[in-house]
C-alpha cells in the first residue's frame, strides 16, 4: 500500500513555476492570481481564440485553462517530487469569453494518494462582472517519477 507524504510546503512557488514552464502555458500567456492548498486562480488576458465559436479553439483555450487550473489545484497537495498527469477531463463550454480577462478557478474535490479529482470554472470578466464560460471535471493520476540511470 502506498503512503502519501506530506504536501510540499513550498507549493505556492513550485506549482506556478512548474506549470508556467510548460510550452502550452507559455503559449497561452496566463499568470497565477492566487495559489492556496487545494485551490488556484489563473488569470488569462484576452485572446481572439476565446471568442471564436468554431468549437476547436474556444474549447481548446477554455478547456486548457480549466485543465491547468484543476491540475494546478491538485498539484498544491502533492508531496515533494510528485507530479500529476491528467487522465480524463470533461469540459462544458457555456458561453464565449468576451471580456478583457478570463479567470479560471480550480479546486480539489477529492484528493487521494494515487488519484485526485478536481473541478474548474472559467469566467469571462468585464466591467459588468463575471460570466461563467466553462466548467470542467478533471481526474489526475499522481505519480512519483523515478530517476533514470
Amino acid at each position: 500500500m502506498t503512503t502519501q507524504q506530506a504536501p510540499n510546503p513550498d507549493f505556492a512557488v513550485v506549482v506556478p513555476a512548474a506549470v508556467l514552464s510548460m510550452p502550452a502555458a507559455a503559449h497561452l500567456g496566463f499568470h497565477f492570481g492566487s495559489v492556496e492548498a487545494g485551490a488556484v486562480e489563473i488569470v488569462q488576458p484576452y485572446r481572439t481564440e476565446l471568442t471564436q465559436h468554431d468549437g476547436y479553439f474556444q474549447g481548446g483555450v477554455l478547456g486548457s485553462l480549466a485543465d491547468f487550473a484543476a491540475g494546478s489545484a491538485a498539484g498544491t497537495l502533492l508531496p515533494i517530487g510528485w507530479v500529476n498527469m491528467t487522465v480524463d477531463y470533461t469540459v462544458k463550454i457555456l458561453a464565449p469569453a468576451e471580456g478583457p480577462t478570463v479567470i479560471a478557478r480550480g479546486r480539489v474535490i477529492k484528493a487521494g494518494a494515487l488519484l485526485t479529482i478536481a473541478a474548474a470554472e472559467v469566467f469571462s470578466v468585464a466591467d459588468s462582472g463575471e460570466t461563467l464560460c466553462a466548467t470542467a471535471l478533471v481526474t489526475m493520476r499522481n505519480v512519483r517519477p523515478t530517476a533514470r540511470h
